[in-house]
Order: structure tokens, then C-alpha cells, then sequence
């Protein structure tokens, strides 16, 4: 096991991944931004390294200040958690080419699964069920303007290095396929340096579901059930849920064995995600695979009753996979909203400041994932989440109404919330149905009007 690890990120997830080391009897080391130097993660680790100045492309996705704050304090192994470096196959071969253990996946399967035109080429290759599009990667636009034509529109452009829904534009039809193209092509090369793009078809009200995976270092890997994360605003999710409301038990397999099929595949190491859209008549298509811990895996945890934080680091240090598989007897239900320092009837404009008032909700079956405090200002650099309150229940009735009153009780002064959003999407009637799909946002603007 490691004696000491570096947590390259900040916020929540960097306090979710010192309290795991804990438990573990692991030592910490904190990085920070001088943004960042009252933060909890810095408080409550071991050991401290400011790492450069607010903006992250000088202090967070600085590799070589990172890499020296590691050898400086004597830490073994980098926890990287999600966002940042997080999923960078050459951050990953630094770390190792430094000998200091990537706890994640392999650069080479970073970089495979990053790629998610390569992504793609590697389901087809494996009789998982993709959207119909292109085969892979296409440069030239008369050559996209005849897969489009092939497969029907409406199509979706999406850069093969894409994610956090950049690089993804729309054509409703041939007249406006050719802007999209460009436009979907410009904004890859803006977000990734890259701007190679694929095709796929474009589903009208599709579910988002995902697969929790773990693999260890001896070829092992199963799944841990789903996550609906239908509800989003630009693709951008805003609410997880486990179970999905919408998936039944062969589904629900299937999924669960497609998932398993692409990590065993590549011998995956370490927490993934392979995510699914499903369409309304239960047909699933694969769509890409996060290489790294999710923002929602507490959702996870919730029903399954394992931490899957601590696992990561078990299968990082070469220990087997200690969790059973857990998909088959999930307990109740877990939700989880992301609350982030938004305006959501302005378009969700960021509100920086300082937080004047802080009272977390509490209770039976209430988890906050947060790294505020009263006192603590919200930087104005980097995302905007500043808490995850995730309930569990033994229904998904019990569940729903754990989190409305969760909410509800959820005191954040002196900076703007999505609490009031979030309190209304759950309280639709679609969502209280659970007939969710990830258009649900688009088709209820009242959802985003400011109140009366």
C-alpha cells in the first residue's frame, strides 16, 4: 500500500479523496492554487504545496509543478480525481516515467478511450451496440454530408476528443449541415487542440445512462450497476439517480455485460464509466467511455454500500478487486444534485463571493459532498459546483422526498444557488414519473424562468 499520496485537484473531490486515505492510513498531500490556500482540502491534509497562481493552466494543470510538490514531499502515488489531469495519458506516463503510481487507468488506455472516435471503432469491433453514424473520424465535409444523408437526419457532430458537451452541434437537415460541421470542427480545436470530428445520428429523447466499472491489476472487471443521468442542460448533468428508473432487469444486464465486454477488452485498471444513450423502444447504443472517477459515483455508493474511492487506490497499489458484483443486489435508491454557485434563472451566470450563512441538511439517508463553509469564498476561476447532496432510500418515493426536504432545509447565503432549479425539477411531474430523458430541460422553459 502507499504511504503517502498527492491529491492533484481541489474542492470536494479533493476532501472525498483524503477522507478515503484516512481510512486507509494513508498520509496526504494537498496542492492548491493561491485561490485556494483557506480550502478545506488544504486544512485537513497532512501536507501542503502551493503550486502557482489562480488561473489552472498555471497551478492545476501545471504537470511539472505537480509532479515537484509530489517528490518534494515524499508521495508515492497521485490520486488525480475528476476534471484537470484527470484524464491526460501523458500527465499518466510522466507520473510513471517519475515513478510516482497514476492512480487510474494505463496512459495507453486514456488515451485509447479518449479517443472516442477510436472509442467507437473499438465497440463495432466488439458487437457492442453503437448510434449509427460514421466508422470513425472524418475531415472532409462532403464525406460527412453523405454519411449524414445515409444514415438520416437529424445528426450530431461530435469532436473525437470531446467532453462537457464541447465540440457537439446539431443539423436538423442538409441546409444547415454544412455550419454545423465547421462550427463543431472550430470549437474542438478551441476546447482540445483537436479538431477531428465524427457523425452519429441523433436521438430526439433518448436516457443517459452509465456503467460504473472497476478492473484491477490481474484482468478482473465488473460493473456496479447504473446511473440515469438523463437530466442535463447542455450536456451538462445536473441530477443522477440509481437505479434508473427506466431500466428493467435484461436491460439492465445487457448494459451491465456490454460495459464489462469494452473495460476487459483493453484490461482496464482502476474506476471507469462506460456510458449509454437508450432510446424509447429499450435499443442502446454505446457512446464513450470516462477513464477516471465520476462527479456522480456517490450515487453509487449509496447503493451499493462500498467506496469505490478506496477501491481505486486498493486496485492502483496491485491489490485484487475486493467488491462483489454489487449489481445485482442494489439496495433502494440514491439521488444526487449537483448544487453549484449559479444564477439559474440568468442563464446560469457564475456568483463568486463570499458565503455569508452555511446550514448543510442532515438526517437519515443524507450525504453532502461539499467543501464550503461559512466564511469561505467562491473563487471565481474554476467550476462552479460547491456541493453534492445525495439521499438514499429504501423506495424511490422514500428517496424523492428525502430530497426535497433536503433541499429545502439546504441553507447557502451570500452567493447565488441552483438549489430553487433543482427543488423545481424534482418536484415535475415527468421526474417524479420518472419519464426523464435528456431533452426534458428543453421541452419545460418554465423550469428555468425566474419566479414570479
Amino acid at each position: 500500500m502507499f504511504s503517502k499520496i498527492l491529491i492533484a485537484n481541489r474542492g470536494e473531490i479533493a476532501l472525498r479523496v483524503i477522507r478515503a486515505c484516512k481510512e486507509l492510513g494513508i498520509e496526504t498531500v494537498a496542492v492548491f492554487s493561491e485561490a485556494d490556500r483557506e480550502s478545506l482540502h488544504v486544512r485537513f491534509a497532512d501536507d501542503e504545496v502551493c503550486i502557482g497562481p489562480p488561473p489552472s493552466r498555471l497551478s492545476y494543470l501545471r504537470v511539472a509543478n505537480i509532479i515537484a510538490a509530489a517528490e518534494i514531499t515524499g508521495a508515492d502515488a497521485i490520486h488525480p480525481g475528476y476534471g484537470f489531469l484527470a484524464e491526460s495519458a501523458s500527465f499518466a506516463e510522466t507520473c510513471a516515467a517519475s515513478k510516482i503510481m497514476f492512480i487510474g487507468p494505463t496512459a495507453e488506455q486514456i488515451r485509447l478511450m479518449g479517443d472516442k472516435a477510436a472509442a467507437r471503432e473499438l465497440a463495432i469491433e466488439l458487437g457492442v451496440p453503437v448510434i449509427p453514424g460514421s466508422k470513425g473520424a472524418v475531415e472532409d465535409p462532403q464525406e460527412a454530408m453523405s454519411i449524414a444523408e445515409d444514415i438520416g437526419f437529424p445528426v450530431i457532430i461530435k469532436a473525437a476528443a470531446g467532453g462537457g458537451g464541447k465540440g457537439m452541434r446539431v443539423a436538423d437537415d442538409r441546409d444547415g449541415f454544412g455550419q454545423a460541421f465547421q462550427l463543431a470542427r472550430n470549437e474542438a480545436l478551441a476546447a482540445f487542440g483537436n479538431p477531428t470530428v465524427y457523425v452519429e445520428k441523433f436521438l430526439a429523447r433518448p436516457r443517459h445512462v452509465e456503467i460504473q466499472i472497476m478492473g484491477d491489476c490481474s484482468g478482473n472487471v465488473m460493473h456496479v450497476g447504473e446511473r440515469d443521468c438523463s437530466i442535463q442542460r447542455r450536456h451538462q448533468k445536473l441530477i443522477e439517480e440509481s437505479p434508473s428508473p427506466g431500466i428493467g432487469a435484461k436491460l439492465r444486464q445487457n448494459l451491465g455485460d456490454s460495459a464489462v465486454t469494452l473495460a476487459e477488452r483493453i484490461g482496464y485498471v482502476g474506476a471507469g464509466t462506460v456510458e449509454f444513450l437508450v432510446d424509447r423502444d429499450g435499443s442502446y447504443y454505446f457512446m464513450e467511455m470516462n477513464t477516471r472517477i465520476q462527479v456522480e459515483h456517490p450515487v453509487t455508493e449509496m447503493v451499493t454500500n462500498f467506496d469505490l474511492v478506496k477501491e481505486q487506490i486498493r486496485v492502483a497499489a496491485g491489490e485484487p478487486l475486493s467488491l462483489k458484483l454489487y449489481s445485482k443486489q442494489l439496495r433502494g435508491h440514491a439521488i444526487e444534485c449537483r448544487v453549484n454557485a449559479e444564477d439559474p434563472f440568468r442563464n446560469f451566470q457564475p456568483d463568486p463571493g463570499t458565503i455569508t450563512t452555511y446550514h448543510p441538511p442532515g438526517g437519515p439517508g443524507v450525504r453532502v459532498d461539499t467543501h464550503i463553509y461559512a466564511g469561505y469564498t467562491v473563487p471565481p476561476y474554476y467550476d462552479s459546483l460547491i456541493a453534492k447532496v445525495i439521499v438514499h432510500g429504501r423506495t424511490r418515493d422514500e428517496a424523492l422526498s428525502r430530497m426535497n426536504h433536503a433541499l429545502d432545509s439546504f441553507i447557502v447565503e451570500g452567493v447565488r444557488t441552483t438549489i430553487p432549479f433543482l427543488q423545481r425539477v424534482i418536484q415535475h411531474q415527468d421526474f417524479v414519473s420518472g419519464d426523464v430523458d435528456t431533452k426534458l430541460l428543453e421541452r419545460e422553459p418554465d423550469l428555468l424562468a425566474p419566479a414570479a
